[in-house]
């Protein structure tokens, strides 16, 4: 799993459409292998973002869950502290 890509599900406030299409560049970019496609590539790496962003988007609403929502600046603590435990920063 690429680490760029977060967690989108179950959250206050509730994903925004800037973030699933930037889950979705990061996922385009890990299996494709390409950071920027070439001119010859750029429209379906494009058009890839964008379907994989509107499929994202489609499944996040579709999904239900009986747990409160998480809280994004506790979670962005709790990611920071571990990886302060983990590289020692």
């Amino acid at each position: 799993m690429c680490r760029n890509i977060k967690p989108l599900f179950n959250f206050d406030p509730p994903v925004t459409p800037e973030e699933v299409r930037a889950a979705s560049l990061q996922f385009v970019r890990k299996i494709s292998g390409f950071s920027k496609p070439s001119k010859a590539n750029e429209d379906s790496f494009a058009a890839a973002v964008e379907d994989i962003a509107g499929i994202s988007e489609r499944l996040l609403r579709a999904l239900e869950t009986t747990a409160p929502p998480k809280n994004r600046e506790e979670e962005a603590a709790k990611a920071r502290a571990r990886a302060a435990d983990r590289f020692g920063t």
